[in-house]
């Protein structure tokens, strides 16, 4: 016998047994209930909102500083109809769901990081502490909050267009440029966007055009060099793109035309996924994201934020190096709080 099980006691015996027997017979998503129900305790050292790459990022790294965390998810990031996720070393071509479900599995060794599926719905400041409240009616509280909490992609009012996000219309080539190579690929977008898009996916691709959705804003310059490098410039308006299963075949235009293509690239406007931190006092800056310091410390004092909601840089690797920087750097401010 383990020296570690010598001395215990018959009734601690039944009872860990008999929570053995319960895991064995219950699938893993109603043990998790059970425990959510059991969850008595509502203060924490930290409260990250959100449960996607960079809010597990920074409770692995809590977890591993000895920090009492909740974790509360509603379970739905921006790229769940994303089939494969790229460059992010370790795990290049895995579905994005894989990766978390690995983080969390990773994350919940850790005793002292627990984990809620809930939504909240809003968040207060007290003299000492933030309090935290939740679709379902809970309420807790902590000294420090991180928000991992996302963007949320504004859709353009194109036919099929939502249906194709994440799929064959994509953000960003250093995730899924490689996968896309050589073949026919648009650029919906126009202006200095329009014009840097293209020549940054001129490296993926010969045969691109830049889809401008109405009268192109481009100058004469812009116009000229693109067009020097074989690039189309169509002006005329899309009304739907056809596709099977999101993978885009063909741009319909409002004067019965089309075009071929398979694959197509574009920057959407957004809006933060949670209100929670401005309703905090934090800043956000003028394209719309949370104000951060080195350390992810946002314009509130005790507030932290990473991943998505504050930066351009959409990845898998840039959200989890955010989310770890903001759990090393949380615990150091707690540690220098309490020496």
């Amino acid at each position: 016998m383990n020296n570690k099980h010598k001395g215990i006691g018959r009734r601690e015996f039944v009872k860990n047994s008999s929570l053995a027997l319960i895991s064995i017979s219950l699938p893993w998503q109603n043990l998790e209930l059970i425990n959510q129900k059991k969850m008595t305790d509502t203060e924490f050292e930290v409260i990250i909102v959100g449960g996607s790459y960079s809010g597990l990022a920074t409770a692995m790294a809590l977890g591993r500083a000895l920090r009492k965390v909740l974790i509360i998810d509603s379970g739905k990031p921006c790229n769940r109809q994303t089939p494969h996720s790229h460059n992010f070393i370790t795990q290049d071509g895995k579905t994005p769901k894989q990766i978390s479900d690995l983080a969390a599995e990773q994350v919940k060794a850790y005793p002292t990081v627990h984990f809620l599926d809930d939504l909240v719905t809003d968040a207060k400041k007290s003299l000492n502490s933030f309090s935290i409240s939740t679709a379902n009616g809970d309420s807790f509280t902590a000294k420090r909050l991180v928000f991992a909490t996302g963007i949320h992609d504004i859709m353009p009012e194109i036919e099929g267009f939502s249906d194709c996000w994440g799929i064959s219309v994509l953000h960003c080539p250093y995730c899924h440029g490689y996968e896309v190579r050589k073949k026919t690929t648009g650029i919906l977008g126009n202006g200095d966007f329009g014009f840097e898009f293209s020549r940054l996916i001129s490296n993926w691709t010969d045969n691109l055009s830049l889809y401008t959705n109405g009268a192109s804003t481009l100058s004469k310059e812009e116009t000229e060099l693109l067009k020097s490098r074989n690039i189309n410039i169509v002006e005329t308006k899309i009304i739907r793109f056809e596709h099977i299963d999101g993978y885009v075949k063909n741009i319909h235009f409002q004067d019965g035309s089309q075009l071929a293509v398979d694959a197509i690239y574009a920057r959407l406007p957004f809006k933060q996924h949670c209100t929670a931190p401005e309703k905090l006092g934090c800043k956000l800056n003028e394209k719309g994201y949370v104000v951060v310091d080195e350390m992810q410390k946002t314009t509130v004092e005790g507030v932290y934020a990473c991943g998505d909601n504050t930066t351009k840089m959409r990845t898998v690797a840039n959200a989890v190096a955010m989310g770890t920087n903001a759990g090393m750097m949380l615990n150091k401010e707690y540690v220098l709080e309490n020496f």
